[in-house]
């Protein structure tokens, strides 16, 4: 029952993140380009709740994306699920209670999947390279989201927490006796 709670409660959180994205930050953006909070979320999935969570919940969340604002279907679905995955994988690899490593994870999957999403608009699409804006948006865009990380770390920090609890508990019989 706490599972499905929280899933909803990640479905709220998508929600949210999506009105930030579309209203607030579209008067708080630097030089025209806004933070992507969706790759925070979804790593934050994948880090706290597991891989299996963060690529289903990033694919779903990336294809809730594509049918609002993406002007593709599947661009978004398949850079959340990546987010997703590299979160799940980074789960046992790195501490979670470092800020800085959580803001360099964050900023490390930001570039990655801009990387995939600028492949993907020129072989798929057929965007002409501009690598000069590229560079731009990706250097902004990262810098962002890793501000925002070090401002939000704390409650990022407690909710993070408080959902491993719920999703990674302990199944051993050693805690009956």
């Amino acid at each position: 029952m706490k599972r499905a709670l929280t899933i909803i409660v990640f479905f709220i959180a998508f929600l949210f993140i999506y009105f930030l994205q579309t209203n607030f930050f579209n008067w708080y953006n630097i030089a025209g380009i806004q933070p992507n909070l969706f790759i925070i979320l979804v790593l934050f999935i994948g880090l706290f709740l597991g891989r299996r969570y963060g690529v289903l919940l990033g694919i779903i969340f990336g294809f809730l994306l594509d049918l609002f604002i993406g002007k593709r279907i599947g661009f978004n679905s398949i850079m959340l699920g990546i987010s997703g995955l590299i979160g799940g994988i980074l789960d046992k690899s790195f501490s979670k209670e470092s800020r800085i490593t959580f803001m360099l994870m964050s900023t490390a999957v930001t570039i990655l999947c801009e990387i995939i999403n600028y492949t993907l608009q020129i072989i798929l699409v057929g965007a002409s390279p501009v690598f000069t804006q590229f560079m731009k948006i990706v250097t902004i865009e990262a810098t962002y989201n890793a501000i925002l990380i070090i401002i939000f770390y704390p409650l990022i920090q407690k909710l993070g927490n408080k959902t491993e609890e719920i999703f990674k508990e302990n199944k051993s019989l050693m805690k009956y006796y």
